[in-house]
């Protein structure tokens, strides 16, 4: 039902099947009238029936598009997020997964207020964050080059991002709050950036973002989310990617007292 009613939603706020949609709640309105009082005459009802037979039959001669535009309900970029903000999601989350080479834009300052008020404010809670190695040398330099060298307009540099990251890591990890926060560095880009929300629950959610080999931005990445309803097996082939990323991971190095 509640995969049903995010269609209509989706569908709705892409303008499709608009006409429809409008027939269906027609014709339930109408029914209730005829039902409860016999409020409609029978010219009437004829009239409306006609008139959405027509629409319909119109719209068997439109040729089906589905296969097209189907993925856009699956894939898009970072604009998808203006609709659905990521921190009015982690504002409801008990745990955070992610996996990213810098995670600068993820870790904004309202993701982390966020995550504060939420994850990280239950006993229960928990995040676990995955960024790469500065000291892999290699493999920044790698993901320096696809990631910086590939943009058309970029705005940051990847190895100063992950310094100024590790810095707000080590202060994140001082809060004194009652969930669980913990961070690992990863040798090597495996080409894609992984968020998962709420992971284990019946309405969790994996956000992955494949880097590809050109953009104009970062922002303009294609990204697709999968819930658990949409298809179990890829929901646990993306939360076991990240399991094993932070197996594979390197535990941070205690922070020296000043």
């Amino acid at each position: 039902m509640r995969r049903t009613l995010r269609r209509i939603g989706r569908d709705i706020r892409d303008r499709r099947n608009i006409d429809a949609y409008v027939i269906t709640l027609a014709a339930l309105v109408f029914a209730v009238l005829s039902v409860v009082g016999g409020l409609l005459t029978d010219e009437l009802r004829w009239g409306i029936a006609l008139s959405a037979l027509s629409l319909l039959v119109y719209r068997i001669t439109i040729p089906d598009h589905a296969v097209v535009t189907g993925l856009d309900h699956v894939l898009a970029d970072r604009s998808a997020f203006v609709d659905r903000p990521l921190n009015e999601r982690l504002a409801r989350c008990r745990e955070l997964w992610l996996f990213a080479p810098s995670g600068i834009n993820f870790l904004s300052p309202e993701n982390c207020e966020a995550l504060r008020t939420a994850a990280l404010s239950r006993p229960d809670g928990a995040v676990r964050v995955v960024i790469l190695d500065p000291h892999a040398k290699p493999a920044v330099d790698i993901a320096a080059r696809q990631l910086d060298d590939s943009l058309d307009f970029p705005l940051q540099r990847l190895r100063p991002a992950i310094h100024a990251v590790v810095q707000q890591l080590e202060l994140m990890r001082d809060w004194d709050l009652p969930g669980s926060f913990q961070y690992r560095f990863m040798q090597y880009n495996p080409g894609f950036s992984l968020v998962a929300i709420d992971p284990a629950e019946k309405h969790g959610v994996v956000i992955v973002e494949f880097h590809g080999y050109h953009n104009e931005s970062n922002s303009s990445r294609m990204h697709l989310e999968i819930t658990r309803e949409d298809s179990a097996r890829w929901y646990a082939y993306w939360t076991d990617q990240f399991d094993r990323i932070w197996r594979a991971a390197r535990p941070q190095t205690p922070a020296r007292a000043s």
